[in-house]
């Protein structure tokens, strides 16, 4: 009886010390993919070389205001706007929803897993997921599960500094 009260509260405990700061809360930011963006049409959107994600990004008063919103109702202990960019969880390479602030979420600029380090496991995931060693939904769901993890997957270790 005693271990059926106990796996629970077993399963939360692993689950809190595997969260860290660097990644965002998944309550408040699950991620969310654009509907337009498919594994059907990558050749004619994401893995396409006219493509673009200037014509999809949203307009910085948006992101900041949106940034601002988050710091404010966040326990993040440095709430300066500055010192994060908003980013998308799934990247708009990867066919992220762009303006769903499910999607959005202020990252760190600095450390091991701020904002620079996530952009290179994002083109990483891009390439691979335009030369067909992943499909977008798997790539989707890498990023959107634990970026970090998916850094070491796609690009190697990380720098010192790493949460674990």
């Amino acid at each position: 009886m005693l271990h059926r009260l106990l796996l629970p509260v077993a399963a939360l405990l692993l689950m809190a010390a595997a969260r860290t700061p660097d990644l965002p809360n998944p309550d408040r930011t699950p991620g969310a993919i654009d509907p337009a963006i498919s594994q059907s049409n990558i050749g004619e959107t994401i893995c396409n070389r006219d493509w673009s994600t200037r014509y999809i990004r949203p307009p910085e008063d948006y992101t900041y205001k949106l940034k601002r919103n988050q710091l404010d109702a966040s326990d993040y202990r440095d709430r300066r706007a500055r010192d994060y960019e908003e980013d998308h969880l799934i990247s708009l390479e990867l066919g992220g929803a762009p303006t769903n602030p499910r999607n959005l979420w202020p990252e760190h600029w600095r450390g091991a897993c701020g904002a620079h380090t996530k952009d290179r496991v994002e083109d990483a995931l891009h390439r691979a997921v335009c030369k067909g060693r992943i499909t977008l939904r798997q790539a989707q769901w890498q990023i959107a599960t634990n970026w970090i993890d998916a850094y070491r997957r796609w690009v190697g270790p990380l720098a010192r500094g790493d949460y674990r």
